[in-house]
């Protein structure tokens, strides 16, 4: 028996595997941006958050994300990449948003009344 363990990956990829690791790496190095460039937008909202609470303002506003879409839809489009793909994921991050905003309008709240 041997103890080693096989792989099926030879000791010198070929161009191919060489490539696959490449466009992985590529890949890997954007998602890590994509949640750093997340992580940011939410310290933003969140700051948003709190201005609307102080300012007793309603946790969505309905008019900014109707725009905030539509802008999205066009960045996508003239990207190539699919509009409606865009729109999914900017509603996703909405709601994830909307939901923050709640959250601090009711600790506001909470904390007036105490």
């Amino acid at each position: 028996m041997n103890p080693e363990p096989t792989s099926s990956v030879p000791c010198t990829p070929d161009p191919a595997h060489k490539e696959l690791e490449r466009l992985r790496a590529s890949i890997d190095n954007i998602d890590a941006a994509l949640v750093h460039m997340l992580a940011e937008r939410f310290r933003c909202t969140q700051e948003v958050g709190k201005l609307k609470a102080r300012a007793h303002l309603p946790p969505a506003d309905p008019s900014r994300e109707t725009r905030q879409i539509e802008r999205l839809r066009q960045l996508a489009q003239d990207a190539h990449l699919d509009p409606d793909f865009a729109e999914k994921f900017l509603a996703f991050v909405i709601r994830e948003v909307i939901r923050h905003h709640e959250a601090i309008a009711a600790d506001s709240r909470n904390a007036r009344n105490e």
